[in-house]
């Protein structure tokens, strides 16, 4: 049986990255610029980059009331970063006119563990996913302020000064992380989304 089609919003951000994860996990990976190529997939990765940006893009291609219908018909979506912050359904820190999906019952801060200098790198174990922790890189990363009820905290930092802050939840197909496993090489939360696209299907 063929991998689910997955694609990955590709109007900024770590697109190829995301791709390169994605067909290492068995998934048909495509970029996603436009409706009609939305269409096509079964599933969705809205990457890291620049929220803000990326909102606007959204609508300068037409892609946002695609996108919710998507969602709320079940469409399984995965965003890593800015992407946590476009599903998000109330962003603290962020632009007045910064829209995303609002997917998730969660309100995140926006640039919550620092500037780009304050990037790091942190231990996360992530329910779900068999295994050691990952070892998850934050550049410019949100965090979780607070969840709805339904919205699963599947993730903590372990250590350092952001101890104990929520970066990893799903809400049904929804899936969103602060960190960047596309970075790392760690295929594990790739073949975790995949899966769920695949019994989606």
């Amino acid at each position: 049986m063929r991998g689910p089609v997955i694609g990955v919003l590709a109007l900024q951000g770590d697109v190829r990255e995301h791709l390169t994860a994605l067909a290492g996990v068995g998934a048909d990976a495509r970029p996603v610029r436009r409706p009609a190529e939305l269409d096509a997939v079964d599933g969705l990765v809205v990457p890291g980059g620049e929220s803000t940006t990326m909102s606007k893009l959204v609508d300068i291609f037409g892609l946002r009331e695609p996108v919710d219908k998507r969602i709320a018909a079940g469409m399984p979506v995965y965003g890593s970063c800015a992407g946590m912050i476009m599903l998000a359904a109330e962003v603290l820190d962020g632009r007045p006119d910064q829209r995303g999906f609002a997917g998730i019952g969660m309100t995140v801060r926006r640039n919550a563990f620092g500037r780009q200098v304050d990037s790091f790198e942190a231990p996360v174990r992530v329910a779900g996913v068999d295994g050691p922790a990952f070892h998850a890189v934050f550049i410019r990363a949100p965090w979780v302020e607070r969840v709805d009820p339904g919205v699963e905290v599947l993730g903590r930092v372990t250590g350092g000064p952001a101890v104990d802050r929520v970066v990893a939840v799903r809400q049904g197909n929804l899936l969103a992380t602060s960190f960047h496993p596309e970075l790392t090489g760690d295929l594990r939360l790739h073949r975790y989304f995949a899966d769920l696209v695949a019994a989606a299907r």
